[in-house]
């Protein structure tokens, strides 16, 4: 690049509901995984943010936890987390799903423009999971969603595909502000190895265990050491619980639920650090930790 050419820099928040696809729509811009992926709605947590860098640009693509109506504290850390990212954004991302029924989209309404109104910059909505539904129902639903709000553009996409992303990419890219490049272009994220081994950790939980159990888990890393004679690295974390019953669901039979989790995730940490990785797992009870200012903080909520 000449010195003379303009370099355009910025954030662009992903916003929306639940189980929207706004994780699988990271990882396949980033081609590589940094956030968790489960079936189950409100997975994401934490903020979560990709760093995508062009010729003459670079994107800061934050991830943010579905936007929901909030009761519990966890719940309401949540939302708080997502608002702001909004809040600091050159560019919003307004993921739908176009699997959603027709009483589901106007349950969703009310919500999606709650939302809206609060955002100050411009809008691109990505219908996404076209994949679900058929050619003959695509306009319609694109008509309904662009009725919600002015957007700047509205792009049909499958996250779990790859179609429409790189379209979706242009137009994101194309409402960035002039700017610096703030990471070196080989960073896909700013988030730490020991935040996103928790993130694996909690990820095989929510694929593994009864449905009562993921929202009442959490993962704290201990300890996160490399041992340079047998060239790995050595983790220890805690699950928390909030009742010994989930506990036991946990552990399992002779510990088989908990070895489970271990070994599959001991599997993607090796993958993300490039190295082999010794995975040690402690269970412990904290009751009402989802109500817990100091945990919510350890948990960088």
């Amino acid at each position: 690049m000449n010195e003379t050419d303009i370099y355009y820099s910025g954030v662009a928040a992903v916003i929306g509901p639940p189980n929207a696809g706004k994780s699988t729509l990271l990882n396949r811009c980033l081609e590589q995984k940094i956030a968790i992926v489960t079936p189950l709605p409100q997975t994401t947590r934490n903020r979560i943010q990709g760093i995508l860098t062009g010729e003459n640009w670079q994107m800061l693509l934050v991830d943010t936890p579905g936007l929901h109506k909030a009761k519990e504290t966890i719940n309401k850390e949540m939302v708080r987390i997502a608002m702001e990212a909004l809040a600091e954004a050159d560019v919003a991302l307004l993921l739908a799903d176009a699997s959603d029924d027709a009483r589901r989209r106007e349950k969703r309404r009310e919500e999606y423009l709650s939302w809206l109104e609060q955002v100050r910059c411009p809008v691109v909505l990505a219908l996404n999971k076209t994949d679900l539904v058929s050619r003959e129902q695509l306009p319609e639903l694109l008509e309904w969603h662009s009725s919600l709000h002015p957007f700047a553009a509205v792009v049909p996409i499958s996250a779990r595909s790859g179609e429409g992303v790189q379209t979706l990419l242009r137009e994101l890219v194309s409402r960035l502000p002039e700017g610096p490049q703030y990471y070196p272009a080989d960073m896909p994220t700013d988030s730490t190895e020991r935040f996103i081994a928790a993130e694996l950790i909690r990820e095989k939980i929510f694929l593994r265990t009864q449905q009562e159990v993921p929202y009442s888990t959490a993962v704290l890393i201990d300890a996160f050491q490399e041992d340079p004679e047998k060239g790995q690295a050595v983790i220890h974390a805690t699950i928390l619980v909030e009742r010994d019953s989930q506990k036991g669901i946990l552990i399992g039979k002779n510990g088989a639920m908990l070895g489970s989790i271990r070994k599959s995730a001991t599997k993607e940490i090796e993958e993300m650090l490039g190295r082999k990785a010794q995975l040690r797992l402690f269970v412990k009870v904290r009751k009402d930790w989802t109500e817990n200012a100091q945990i919510l903080r350890e948990l960088g909520m």
